[in-house]
């Protein structure tokens, strides 16, 4: 994403899923304010490019399969690989989406719960408690991004 801001930027090259727990569970609070609430002034959703609907059409389908996961319905192994695709997703979103400043702050706001829960499942895939946030980091990205691809989970 040309726009990332540098603490984003060094978050997301680090990859959020080596950081410590403790650390994750502050580095949304670490984003400015506009960036957790960010929105369209207009009432409209935010464009996109096709990296980003792309990346975020492969997001849901994991989302969605973890579904699968919580009903018992899949191994935990397959939870991880599952948590890996979010993750992977993400990365190629971050490397090539190329969005404008506002729509970019907005979509940080939904991609650092995006790789701090995939993250979370990964190391303890017991951790259910992992998944919901997914979700309405999806629900977030279909309320505020122009994306016909990615439907709303709500």
């Amino acid at each position: 994403m040309r726009f990332l801001s540098f603490p984003l930027t060094l978050l997301c090259m680090a990859g959020l899923t080596s950081m410590p727990a403790h650390a994750e569970s502050h580095a949304a609070h670490d984003l400015p304010d506009a960036a957790r609430h960010a929105a369209p002034t207009t009432g409209q959703r935010w464009a996109t490019d096709v990296p980003l609907r792309e990346g975020m059409r492969g997001v849901r389908a994991a989302v969605d399969a973890l579904g699968h996961y919580e009903h018992g319905h899949m191994g935990p192994e397959q939870a991880v690989v599952l948590a890996e695709k979010i993750e992977g997703h993400v990365h190629d979103i971050i490397a090539n989406c190329k969005l404008a400043p506002d729509a970019d702050t907005a979509l940080h706001a939904i991609i650092v719960p995006l790789m701090q829960n995939a993250g979370e499942l990964k190391r303890a895939p017991h951790k259910l408690e992992a998944i919901p946030p997914l979700r309405e980091a999806m629900s977030q990205y279909a309320r505020q991004f122009d994306d016909p691809g990615v439907l709303s989970a709500e």
